[in-house]
Formats: structure tokens, sequence, C-alpha cells
């Protein structure tokens, strides 16, 4: 099951902006994604890496799945999972209703 995150997106999308903005003021990325974390008051400078990366995945500058093919992997793999829940509760019924055709009737 997936965490939810104390940050709602508009603070993740601005954090972003904010890196890419103010990296060019900082000696490293890390240095402008620390300045960040602390000015919007994010508890760690990895959050805000993270959030970067995962916006650079999501526009094509960094190889990895984006957020909307993880998002429709997720739906696939739950949708899998009840079809293998129903597959299973349809061959226990048809194994009873088979024992059931095959039982000898008891009014005849």
């Amino acid at each position: 099951m997936a965490r939810l995150s104390p940050y709602p997106p508009e603070l993740r999308e601005r954090a972003v902006r904010m890196v890419a903005e103010s990296r060019p003021n900082y000696p490293t990325e890390w240095a402008a994604m620390k300045a960040v974390a602390a000015k919007l008051g994010i508890g760690a400078a990895e959050t805000v890496r993270t959030w970067v990366r995962k916006a650079e995945v999501d526009v094509g500058r960094r190889p990895g799945i984006t957020s909307d093919e993880a998002a429709e992997i997720k739906r696939l793999k739950a949708e899998n999972a009840e079809l293998r829940r129903a597959s299973e509760i349809l061959k226990a019924a048809s194994a009873f209703f088979a024992a059931e055709l095959d039982r000898p009737s008891k009014g005849s």
C-alpha cells in the first residue's frame, strides 16, 4: 500500500520549480535542493531531490517510469488481482455444481 505524502501536490510542484529557477545561484544542484527544502519547511532535502527526479522522468529528461505509467501499472495489478479472485470463485463454484450434478437424485 502506498504512503500518503504529508505534502500537497502544489508544494511539490513549487519546490521543483524553485530548484530549477535557483539552480544557477548555487554551486551544486544538491545545494539548491537543500536551500529550497529549508525555505519551504520540508523536513529533508532528499524529499525535494526525489520530487525533482520524478519530475525529470515525467517530462522525459531522465529515463524511468513516469507517474502516469506507474499509476497505470498499479491499476492493472489491482485489476489482475481482482480477476484472479473472481476466477478462483468461479472454479470453486464450478466444482461444487459439477459435484451436485454427479450426485444421485433423492426424489427419483
